[in-house]
């Protein structure tokens, strides 16, 4: 008996040698072990793709991509809509600006016409005095209440932001 060989005693297999257990024993030949059992060669129908299972990947495929191409599409339309609410917003800021550092009384009624890079904005000035009473019913006199009015149009649609300040002008 060789070293390595199994041996049987009552029953039972028994294995000895100088190696550790729980390593395979070593192979003297290159050529694999062929298994007892014979190889089953794969039906075509369990293992390959129908037609329709192609057609139903690339309809699953197409709908995602539409369904990605709307998503950026609202983005860049909310993008747009920011940026045009932010330049609206400067113009506004920017003639509250100008008219709380004029020294004179606001104009009651004033309209300017702007051209932006998103179109035309209509920006609208009103001022009229502003009935403000003390506690006591006295009249408080100076101030004035400006309203700013922007309008402009959004794929077709009108737009307004409009923001009120009051101005005080002695005299």
């Amino acid at each position: 008996m060789r070293q390595g060989d199994p041996q049987w005693n009552d029953g039972a297999i028994e294995k000895w040698g100088n190696e550790i257990f729980n390593t395979p024993p070593f192979q003297h030949s290159n050529t694999p072990i062929m298994s007892a059992r014979p190889v089953r060669r794969r039906s075509r129908s369990k293992y390959a793709f129908a037609l329709y299972e192609v057609l139903l990947g690339v309809a699953i495929f197409a709908i995602g991509v539409i369904s990605l191409g709307r998503a950026v599409q609202n983005c860049l339309n909310a993008s747009t809509i920011s940026a045009q609410e932010n330049v609206v917003r400067q113009i506004l800021s920017d003639r509250m600006a100008q008219v709380q550092a004029a020294s004179g009384v606001p104009e009651a009624e004033k309209e300017f016409k702007l051209k932006t890079n998103y179109g035309r904005v209509i920006l609208t000035q009103k001022a009229a005095a502003a009935a403000l009473t003390e506690p006591d019913n006295t009249v408080i006199n100076g101030i004035n209440l400006v309203t700013l009015t922007a309008r402009w149009e959004h794929a077709g649609v009108p737009q307004s932001k409009q923001i009120q300040f009051y101005v005080y002008r002695s005299g």
